[in-house]
């Protein structure tokens, strides 16, 4: 009994320790399997993402990349420059900085001539489904006179005219309509640098919007990264100069004086315009000159608004412009004029504001930029291979001679404009002011000539120089009759100074054998590279 005791205790410890060694054995068996499906997994996603990174560098490296442009930017410019180039065929890849809807004061008012060159690019549905407004001219106030200045739109298609709207959703359904293509990548991202190698651009570095750090590379970069552009120093010489800025309002529940058109108030000191941006809204943008503003925070803006604007507002949109400022959605913003003096570098080109920029008073910015992209498809299309840099640079420096017509037109009328509609403790400027307002009101040739040049349908400068003048004889004859008086011709001289003054220069800075000569510019004739 004894023994058989002893022995039914052994057998049970021998059970038990059996028991707990199979458990240790199982979890030890677990750890170990678990151990190695984890590590061939990670194995498996290190290689997959090896592979990935391998793709991605292979993609995106100088030799093998099947990217053809990349374009920094996506406002009106690189949104429509990516359909345009991938309409075409291209593989592009635009990095925007933010691709939320912009909300800007400026950029809302697009020309006849743009709206052509919408057209012409297969975008004109763009200003469709945004609730923008049809304009057909301007009107023009001065000491409580007015005069009407409609587009010569006699020889167009019912449907052509300017277009007014909100800037952010115009820019929106382009980039909608860029990115509806297959071969157009769309990505938020913020480049930080151009890559250079032996004076060649090629490529990109950005940060991603999670904040990883990549290289693109393409045989084309298009920089069109607007006004505060931080790339453009290495490819032009930039000189921004910043006469003044606007301070923009909207108005709700009025009806302007002249319905569809802008309005110009020339004021004291300087212009105010108002322009439809919707159905039920009105843009008013009150030009400051010189690049400080009234504070909006401690209720300096609005004491100058109500105590210096106000008074010079038309009386029909004066309760709501004064609703406006008590709403206190005041946005102000500077208005920068830069005249384009590119570096030819193989491999990148500027574009849009990045490049080019003039007063906003003309509402001309969007027209050149449209009217740039036209050209630029028009070089592009004959070539099928972007790969030899620096013989795309040589045949794109073209581009810069055939631009000039529209581009110097409406920038060179742009900056004249500001500087004759703005006020000045100089009787001869004033003359001027006053001489400008009265020759447009003659109407006819007088009127329609200037208009034409300032909606982009007559990109001539040799006419924007002619009607330039013809303003001044026609002041200077105001001063002479109907007697002349040594005060009188003194005026006078010094009217005809003031205008060489204001023009001469501007058309310094454009380039005036591009300007007015251009087929004496070699690059003129440039010819399609060789297959």
């Amino acid at each position: 009994m004894v023994l058989s005791s002893r022995f039914s205790a052994l057998s049970g410890k021998m059970v038990d320790q059996t028991f707990l060694g199979s458990i240790f054995a199982f979890l030890f068996g677990f750890v170990v399997l678990y151990h190695l499906v984890f590590k061939k997994n990670s194995e498996r996603e290190s290689e997959s993402s090896d592979v990935t990174t391998t793709l991605i560098e292979r993609s995106k490296n100088g030799g093998e990349s099947d990217i053809d442009v990349i374009i920094v930017g996506a406002g009106v410019a690189g949104a429509a420059l990516a359909h345009t180039l991938g309409k075409d065929g291209r593989k592009v890849h635009v990095i925007e900085r933010d691709l939320t809807e912009p909300d800007r004061i400026v950029g809302e008012l697009l020309q006849p001539g743009g709206y052509l060159k919408l057209i012409e690019l297969g975008l004109e549905d763009c200003v469709e489904e945004i609730d923008a407004q049809k304009v057909f001219g301007y009107a023009l106030f001065k000491d409580g006179k007015a005069t009407r200045l409609s587009y010569p739109l006699e020889k167009f298609h019912s449907d052509v005219s300017g277009r007014s709207f909100h800037n952010g959703r115009f820019i929106q359904r382009m980039r909608e309509k860029a990115s509806s293509l297959p071969n157009v990548q769309l990505e938020q991202g913020t480049v930080t640098s151009l890559l250079e190698e032996k004076g060649t651009i090629r490529g990109v570095q950005y940060k991603t919007k999670s904040g990883e750090e990549l290289k693109v590379y393409a045989p084309l970069t298009v920089v069109c990264d607007g006004c505060f552009s931080n790339l453009r120093r290495s490819l032009c010489t930039p000189k921004v100069d910043v006469p003044s800025c606007f301070v923009g309002l909207v108005l709700e529940d009025c009806q302007l004086p002249y319905a569809n058109h802008g309005h110009v108030i020339l004021a004291d000191p300087s212009p105010i315009l108002f322009y439809p941006i919707s159905s039920t809204e009105i843009r008013c943008l009150v030009d400051v000159p010189g690049q400080k503003v009234p504070s909006i925070s401690n209720g300096e803006m609005a004491k100058f608004l109500k105590t210096t604007v106000a008074p010079q507002v038309p009386p029909e949109l004066l309760s709501a412009f004064i609703s406006a400022i008590e709403r206190g959605n005041i946005k102000t913003m500077p208005n920068r004029s830069m005249p384009a003096a590119p570096h030819p570098t193989p491999g990148a080109l500027l574009m849009g504001d990045a490049f080019n920029m003039r007063h906003p008073l003309t509402g001309g910015g969007m027209t050149v930029a449209l009217s740039d992209i036209v050209v630029l498809r028009n070089l592009l299309k004959p070539l099928h291979d972007l790969n030899d840099a620096f013989t795309l640079c040589k045949y794109l420096e073209s581009f810069y001679t055939l631009r000039k017509p529209v581009a110097a037109t409406i920038n060179t009328l742009a900056g004249a404009l500001y500087k004759v509609f703005s006020a000045s403790p100089d009787r001869a400027r004033n003359e001027m002011r006053r001489a400008c307002f009265d020759y447009l009101s003659l109407g006819g040739v007088f009127s329609n000539g200037p208009i034409s040049l300032l909606s982009g349908l007559n990109p001539r400068p040799l006419s924007l120089v002619c009607h330039f003048f013809a303003v001044a004889i026609f002041g200077v004859g105001r001063l002479l009759l109907p007697f002349p008086s040594p005060k009188r011709m003194w005026i006078g001289a010094r009217l005809i100074s003031s205008a060489t003054e204001i023009i001469f220069p501007i058309i310094k800075a454009e380039g005036v054998r591009q300007m007015f000569f251009p087929a004496t510019v070699p690059a003129y004739y440039r010819a399609v590279p060789a297959k």
